[in-house]
């Protein structure tokens, strides 16, 4: 019940925040980090994922979750006074199928991740209110699924079309520089 209720109360602040950007989006909101209390970390906890690797320190969600409420309360107190330091993020490299290259990501610590979430939390509902319904990245509520689901029925309203999938990453790396240095000029 009092998970509930706490979600309940996180979801009715959001959508305060959501109105107060909708309504004045050309106020700046200098502060917001006042909506983040105990009951705010509690609920980013539950909404972060916990089957994950653990970041450098070695902390699982199992060991956080044995003193949640005191480990939370450290965090809060840190984050309020500015001595909030985010850890260093481990780093693995992952081999790219069909290749010998690997895809570095970083895996934060679970601390790291439930304050993220926390400030996800407040920030969303002001930056929500600026993208366009066909924005689907990082979007709560959206996936690559549902976009991919758009692209098509677009093509498909255009009875045929051109999609081209290409990867520029490493374009410049074998691109003649003197070509680039004529079409800057």
């Amino acid at each position: 019940m009092a998970q509930t209720l706490g979600c309940e109360t996180i979801t009715t602040k959001q959508e305060t925040i959501a109105n107060l950007a909708r309504e004045a989006p050309g106020m700046v909101l200098t502060t917001l980090a006042h909506h983040i209390d105990l009951m705010w970390l509690e609920e980013a906890y539950r909404r972060t994922r916990k089957d994950g690797a653990v970041g450098v320190d070695g902390v699982t969600a199992e060991a956080y979750e044995a003193r949640l409420h005191e480990n939370l309360s450290d965090l809060l107190e840190r984050f309020k006074s500015g001595r909030y330091q985010a850890p260093p993020v481990r780093r693995v490299h992952i081999p790219k199928e069909g290749t010998k290259k690997t895809r570095p990501i970083g895996i934060p610590t679970l601390e790291d991740k439930i304050l993220q979430r926390a400030v996800l939390m407040v920030l969303e509902p002001v930056y929500e209110q600026d993208f366009l319904d066909c924005s689907y990245g990082f979007r709560p509520g959206r996936s690559a699924h549902q976009a991919l689901q758009a692209l098509w029925d677009g093509v498909m309203d255009l009875r045929g079309a051109w999609v081209i999938d290409l990867d520029i990453q490493a374009f410049f790396d074998s691109m003649e520089r003197s070509h680039l240095h004529a079409f800057l000029d």
